[in-house]
């Protein structure tokens, strides 16, 4: 502490300019070193508002990025301990992501998908050389350290990496993203750095296909399909990928640990050491077509959000304001969303300081929650009057959405919804009426929210019968302005309770 207290401030070193992102606690900006005039990003933590054991997570994060040299791994530069404030100050990237770079490529092929997992490899490698483990390797912390041709892949966020003692494998916590978890995670059974494996398993199987190897939008689907590495390579898509490459995935994706391979093997894989020999160089025009789609799901607003709050997590005994297990909550989480076991605890409160880090005192979380609320039942009654003039002035132009009517796809701005308003909205039915069921606000700040609810209509159609139907909701809202809009919907598969069909009665998001 001593040490610390001997550093000069930051501000004496940096000079700060725009922002570049904000998290639950902390805001990163691009800063100026002044004495070299080289460009970094600086993650700026607020610890006064850091409990002991996000503080203790902070620490951890500092301690592991130090001691992690790289040229594929984002470095720290300087650690700056003040009153208030943490500076932990890193290469700004300026590449974007890789998946976005792919799909903005000319030309994509097997091999330069080598290539990618190559220099994934090479930073997992030298994590676990240095006792580290990731836990959370997936798309969003994959950059490119400038948008020059050939830029170099740079692992990011190391906020679940953990320290581990050689070969150790031990129980630390469910942790990392859904999608990319490994069995032995969703079994809690010890684990290791062979975790790291699997996501790069995943990510490979991405890289070739542009679409995930497991995939349900029910997650306990999702986690059985894991857990038996349940996976094939279906035509035509995959008669066209090398079976060295098939080969170096399979070893990747092996359901015992021990048995998996590591990243110093997996290097020495003829389909990455000896590529120009071993992997195809034809365009791969399907698989960016399909990484487009993927990436559009995956980026969404609020997605962090979305199904964790919304699918099959709407009974009373889930409410956020009850205690539980924390195990509905886990498993409801979206395929891109990063969990960890103390995340679940604060979900349960009813204004967290990750959601409400702007906001000052529980009753102005409890009026933009209610704000939330009425924009909701505004954009329903504009759905039940067939009013499309009154649900464009609440929707932002474009709006996504990703609903069974568009069979998988994610849907973008509001032509789609226009069909139903002029063709088929309120032509079967004579009356309607909707009730908002167990809605959960998730504030993300002063402009942003997700709310979602059961949403449950009833109606009667022309020939005078009635009918209930049921449906589980999320939509994220931002706030442009003085106005909320809504950005994103997102609807499960309904379930109908008593009479008609689905498309008995159509709405635009029914």
């Amino acid at each position: 502490m001593a040490a610390q207290a001997a550093c000069t401030r930051f501000s004496d070193n940096y000079d700060i300019k725009e922002e570049l992102g904000t998290g639950a606690f902390s805001i990163v900006k691009r800063c100026v070193q002044k004495s070299t005039g080289l460009e970094f990003a600086a993650k700026i933590i607020n610890t006064k508002k850091l409990a002991t054991r996000d503080f203790q997570k902070l620490e951890r994060e500092a301690r592991i990025c130090r001691k992690l040299q790289h040229p594929n791994i984002v470095r720290l530069h300087d650690s700056i301990q003040e009153e208030n404030y943490h500076y932990l100050v890193f290469d700004l990237v300026t590449g974007g992501e890789l998946f976005e770079d792919i799909v903005a490529r000319e030309f994509y092929s097997e091999a330069d998908a080598s290539h990618c997992i190559q220099q994934i490899l090479e930073s997992v490698n030298h994590c676990h050389q240095n006792g580290v483990v990731h836990r959370d390797l997936k798309p969003e912390n994959l950059l490119l350290a400038s948008k020059a041709k050939g830029a170099a892949v740079k692992l990011a966020d190391f906020g679940l990496a953990i320290e581990v003692m050689a070969e150790q494998q031990a129980w630390f916590g469910f942790a990392g993203t859904p999608g990319y978890l490994s069995p032995e995670v969703l079994k809690k059974e010890p684990y290791g750095k062979s975790v790291d494996i699997w996501a790069c398993g995943v990510i490979l199987y991405i890289l070739l296909v542009g679409y995930p190897p497991f995939w349900d939008e029910d997650q306990h689907r999702l986690y059985s399909q894991i857990k038996a590495g349940a996976f094939d390579y279906p035509s035509p898509e995959w008669d066209t990928v090398t079976p060295e490459a098939k080969n170096l995935i399979n070893q990747m994706l092996t359901v015992n640990p021990y048995k998996r391979i590591t990243a110093a093997e997996a290097l020495k894989h003829p389909w990455i050491c000896q590529r120009e020999r071993v992997a195809s160089v034809v365009h791969r025009q399907e698989t960016v077509d399909c990484l487009k789609k993927f990436n559009a799901r995956r980026k969404l607003k609020g997605a962090i959000l979305t199904t964790m709050l919304a699918t099959r997590n709407f009974s009373s005994k889930s409410m956020i304001t009850k205690k539980g297990d924390g195990s509905q909550v886990k498993e409801s989480t979206d395929s891109s969303t990063t969990i960890e076991d103390d995340d679940v605890k604060d979900i349960r409160i009813v204004c967290p300081a990750k959601a409400c880090h702007q906001l000052s005192t529980n009753s102005q979380c409890s009026a933009r929650r209610q704000e939330i609320i009425k924009m909701t039942e505004q954009l329903i009654e504009a759905i039940n009057n067939g009013d499309f003039d009154a649900y464009t002035k609440i929707c932002d132009p474009h709006l996504t959405a990703f609903e069974p009517e568009a069979l998988g796809n994610l849907v973008e701005g509001m032509d789609f919804h226009k069909f139903y308003f002029e063709n088929v909205l309120g032509k079967n039915c004579k009356a309607i009426n909707t009730t908002i069921l167990n809605p959960h606000v998730h504030l993300l700040g002063d402009d942003a929210a997700c709310i979602a609810y059961v949403r449950l209509t009833q109606f009667i159609d022309k020939q005078g019968h009635a009918h209930t139907h049921q449906s589980e909701e999320t939509r994220v809202w931002h706030k442009r302005g003085n106005k909320w809009q809504n950005v994103h919907f997102h609807r499960s598969a309904t379930g109908q309770i008593s009479g008609a069909t689905p498309f008995d009665f159509v709405n635009p998001h029914k």
